[in-house]
């Protein structure tokens, strides 16, 4: 079979629309940078558009600053800028959410991998050995199966007295009569 051939009923993994669009944003706006000459301290009281221009650069939403992005650190420090008005990448998602987004998707996919796991395991360990619930059916099912037998044994048993009784008992060989004249 071909790649891309027929597509099973499996699940279909999809990034939300927000995400993707957040990515696109980010990546639009890594992309036109400015030149590494120009510092972030000349878009100061200017509009976080040209601020955000380049990539190196922090917009402070409080007080319209332009600030050089600490690259030692991971997140600005609050003596820098609040978080709430920290922006970077895109002018319309503050630092504070774009954690709380990014928390959000990689524990939900932390999870996902977790449950997909465990799934693959329980489903393994399942195939090993039977349950006790089939063991339990499977037994019931055997002593079923035997009494039947010992039932119908019953009934052929009863059904012959009658038909001895009456006359009616069929012999075992139909020939046999003719062989003993």
């Amino acid at each position: 079979m071909a790649f891309g051939g027929v597509r099973g009923l499996g699940p279909r993994w999809e990034l939300p629309r927000g995400a993707v669009a957040l990515f696109l944003l980010l990546l639009t706006a890594a992309a036109t940078p400015e030149p590494p000459g120009a510092a972030c301290s000349q878009n100061t009281n200017r509009t976080c558009e040209e601020c955000l221009r380049n990539v190196s650069c922090l917009w402070c939403h409080t007080n319209k600053a332009c600030l050089d992005y600490p690259v030692s650190r991971i997140l600005p420090p609050s003596s820098l800028c609040k978080l709430s008005s920290a922006r970077w990448g895109v002018c319309w998602v503050n630092f504070e959410a774009l954690i709380i987004t990014l928390s959000v998707v990689g524990g939900a996919v932390l999870l996902a991998v977790a449950v997909c796991c465990c799934c693959c395991c329980c489903r393994r360990k399942k195939s090993r050995k039977p349950d006790k619930s089939e063991e339990k059916m499977a037994r019931e099912r055997e002593e079923r199966r035997i009494r039947q037998e010992e039932r119908r044994a019953e009934m052929k048993s009863r059904h012959d007295e009658i038909r001895k009784k009456y006359g009616l008992f069929k012999e075992e060989n139909p020939y046999a009569r003719f062989e003993n004249n």
